[in-house]
């Protein structure tokens, strides 16, 4: 009897224990739902996709239509500086006009002035001109990388009105510097930029150079030029060596609205440069800009595929223009440079860039010159709309200040 009692006991015991545990663990769990099973219960969204796989690959930001940039309305912060990329049509850029730039962009050469137009000033001011002074003259204007040649001849000429015509006041001398630094930069060469679209196809413009100039960042800019002139741009990214490249290209034309066609990582540039001028001509684009990638002037193999490439260009019809960009700083090596790529492809103009904060502004006399191409554009610091057509007086003035300075 006993023995049947205590199991009794046990069974009931057992009962309870699980009683209470079941209770317990419905109190826990009350009101919250069961977890959904991901592609079973629901389609799967962020963060699942490493339980069930996505069929369609995720878009990424550079794959974004510009368009969808016009259905997003910028908060209202009280100003218009708030979101400057989604105010106006498309959010797009709109850049400085061209007229004029070189003249706003003068602070630009404050040193340069200091160095060449001011030190060269105080020389010939001075109230005894004698052999030393004219010695320290030469030297400060080889200094500014203007080249024997055009210094000997501009010297020449500042001895004679000095000495014969009587040439003394600061007015005088300041308007005979002037005068004489015009002739020097060329006033009458043709500056002007063939980026007139033809009656069956686009302008299409060369941009070469060696590596380290700053071809990319100058034909995004160029298309700033342009754009800014009223032009529809197409660029061509056959830079396909330097990493990139391409990406930098493409997102120098989206804030202006500009097309970029591409091609992939050290593909063949000829192929991309051929495809750009054909996409120039199917949207009936004003001007076609290709951005070539950079070559030393002494590297045989990457000279001659730069005339392949422009030999498939031709084929849609010839290149309006070849810009060569050169850099300021390097002074003199860069007339050797823009010699040798002038014997290899027919270069139209110059692009000069880091002429801001340099002392060497006399390399534009110099490469013109030496090369009989025109300097066309300058850059003169790293703004956006820091490129300015090439004009000898506003340049002149840059370099010899205000005259209420003097």
């Amino acid at each position: 009897m006993t023995s049947i009692l205590l199991l009794v006991g046990v069974v009931l015991l057992l009962g309870v224990v699980l009683t209470v545990g079941l209770v317990s663990s419905r109190s826990r769990g009350a009101g919250r739902p069961a977890r959904p099973v991901p592609g079973v219960d629901y389609t799967p969204g962020t963060g699942d996709d490493a339980t069930v796989p996505r069929d369609t690959p995720l878009r990424t930001v550079d794959r974004v239509d510009s368009a969808l940039l016009s259905d997003v309305q910028a908060p209202d912060l009280g100003h218009e500086q708030a979101f400057p990329a989604l105010i106006g049509e498309r959010g797009l850029d709109v850049p400085e006009p061209t007229a004029g730039r070189l003249t706003r962009l003068r602070a630009r050469l404050s040193q340069s002035q200091t160095t060449l137009g001011r030190g060269l000033f105080a020389l010939i001011s001075r109230d005894t001109l004698d052999d030393a002074t004219w010695e320290e003259v030469e030297d400060t204007l080889l200094t500014s990388d203007m080249g024997v040649t055009a210094t000997t001849e501009l010297v020449t000429r500042l001895k004679t009105m000095v000495r014969v015509d009587g040439v003394r006041t600061a007015g005088e001398l300041r308007g005979l510097l002037r005068e004489e630094l015009v002739t020097l930069l060329g006033r009458d060469l043709d500056r002007s930029l063939r980026t007139l679209p033809h009656a069956d196809r686009p302008a299409v413009v060369l941009v070469v150079g060696v590596n380290g100039t700053g071809k990319t960042t100058t034909c995004g800019k160029l298309a700033r030029v342009l754009v800014a002139d009223g032009r529809s741009v197409v660029l061509g990214a056959a830079d396909t060596f330097r990493a990139a490249a391409a990406d930098q290209l493409e997102t120098w034309g989206s804030r202006v609205g500009a097309e970029t066609v591409r091609g992939p990582e050290g593909g063949d540039p000829a192929s991309i440069a051929f495809d750009a001028v054909k996409r120039g001509i199917e949207v009936k684009a004003d001007t076609v800009l290709i951005d070539t990638a950079g070559r030393l002037h002494t590297k045989t193999g990457l000279m001659d595929e730069l005339g392949k490439v422009k030999r498939v260009v031709e084929k849609h019809g010839a290149v309006d223009e070849t810009l060569l960009v050169l850099d300021a700083t390097t002074g003199q090596n860069g007339v050797v440079q823009a010699r040798m790529f002038t014997e290899l492809v027919e270069v139209t103009g110059i692009v000069l860039t880091k002429l801001d904060g340099t002392a060497k502004g006399g390399i534009v006399v110099a490469v013109q010159r030496e090369l009989g191409i025109p300097v066309k554009l300058i850059g003169l610091g790293e703004g956006p709309d820091d490129l300015a057509p090439f004009e000898p007086e506003a340049f002149a003035d840059a370099l010899l200040g205000d005259e209420a300075a003097l």
